[in-house]
């Protein structure tokens, strides 16, 4: 029987531990890279999304590389971003770009792309692009002022947490609420069990089940 690879996770974002965890997934080892993530000049929001998890996993491959990691491991990589229309909107870090952010997305449909990509040992890749509309509520001044002091916007794509208070703007979603959090469960899983990883063999098996 082959072993199972180890699974490296080329992310610090404690959202995307907690999904992999939610599905019965805990990587071996966890590998954040630092890379830029300044949108390259007319490039569109998908393509974005889509360089940026590649950038990350192979960042997160060639340390693992040098640091002698085992050698049949797989590398997951993953970004989001969040738009309106071609408009790339930044992952808030000050207050004032987050009020910009919900002002932009007071009333109005926005689009969220998550994308994966799954590094083989081999070093190929496997990609999913997942996207994801949802319109917001006419937020008024007062509730915008409320969730900036909040402080969850802070370091989120668009300025907002969907896991979060702000769950209460949405008024439609189409596409994965997961996605929007960070890391698409359905896609994630058929990546995975794609490389013989077989998330399932960890969530136990019907014999220890009781009976109903």
């Amino acid at each position: 029987m082959a072993t199972r690879p180890k699974l490296i996770l080329a992310s610090a974002s404690p959202r995307r531990l907690a999904l992999l965890n939610q599905i019965g997934v805990d990587p071996e080892y966890l590998l954040p890279t630092d890379i830029d993530e300044t949108p390259e000049k007319g490039e569109l929001p998908r393509k974005l999304a889509m360089r940026l998890a590649d950038s990350k996993a192979l960042a997160a491959q060639r340390k693992a590389h040098q640091a002698d990691y085992p050698a049949n491991s797989l590398v997951l990589g993953a970004d989001t971003v969040v738009c309106v229309g071609r408009r790339i909107l930044p992952k808030a870090e000050m207050m004032e770009e987050a009020r910009a952010c919900l002002s932009l997305l007071s009333g109005r449909a926005h689009k969220v792309y998550t994308a994966l990509c799954l590094l083989t040992p081999a070093g190929a890749p496997r990609r999913r692009l997942v996207e994801t509309r949802i319109r917001f509520k006419r937020l008024s001044s007062k509730e915008i002022e409320s969730y900036l002091a909040s402080a969850e916007w802070q370091g989120k794509a668009g300025g907002y947490a969907i896991q979060g208070i702000a769950g209460c703007f949405v008024v439609k979603l189409s596409g994965s609420y997961h996605g929007v959090m960070g890391l698409p469960l359905y896609e994630t899983m058929s990546l995975l069990n794609g490389e013989n990883y077989n998330i399932h063999n960890g969530w136990g098996s019907p014999d220890n089940l009781g009976s109903v």
